[in-house]
């Protein structure tokens, strides 16, 4: 569900892409506030895309929605002054993506294939599985940071955000490399 990695794009910019925004949030929060935090994250956003269009000539579709997401939640914590917003962007984007993956699912169709395609070859029957799985997960997510953004303060759950969602996400997803390695389709080249 990321950026795949081009001859132009090596994996430490390929990883500088897709932390590069988070990492500027949580320092732009712990440095000057919640506020000051999300107008950083707008914009290095913006620089992260752009920076992936002109190495690849494309924007994928996740990183995409997310910038999507970005922009107007974090121009409405800014314009109404409330970290409200910032907050619960995480939670709708979560929520967004856990019901297009098992939507489609329902109606027969695996967007993370759509997603995860090139750079995985599995069976129709393991990406239904995984689409499950990550589907679940997303809304779990949802979920989770409802619960804390409501229950700690915003430096709380800043941290939480940088150092709770992503190392969960990591885990899940490397929890989930047996299954892919054990369904994974061979090239037929080889």
């Amino acid at each position: 569900m990321s950026l795949t990695t081009s001859p132009k794009m090596g994996q430490g910019m390929k990883l500088l892409i897709e932390m590069g925004p988070l990492v500027a949030f949580f320092i732009g929060n712990w440095k000057a506030g919640i506020f000051w935090g999300t107008g950083i994250f707008m914009v290095a956003t913006a620089i992260s895309l752009s920076v992936s269009w002109a190495l690849t000539r494309k924007i994928a579709m996740v990183p995409l929605v997310s910038a999507v997401f970005v922009a107007i939640f974090g121009a409405l914590t800014l314009w109404l002054h409330s970290d409200l917003f910032i907050k619960v962007k995480v939670t709708l984007i979560n929520a967004l993506f856990g019901a297009v993956l098992l939507g489609g699912v329902a109606f027969g169709r695996s967007y993370l294939k759509l997603v995860m395609g090139e750079a995985v070859k599995l069976t129709e029957a393991a990406w239904r599985t995984l689409s499950i799985r990550w589907g679940v997960f997303f809304l779990c997510l949802a979920v989770l940071n409802e619960i804390v953004w409501r229950s700690v303060p915003t430096d709380q759950w800043v941290n939480f955000k940088v150092f709770g969602l992503l190392p969960l996400t990591l885990l899940f997803a490397i929890a989930n490399a047996p299954f892919m390695s054990k369904h994974m389709i061979e090239d037929e080249k080889a």
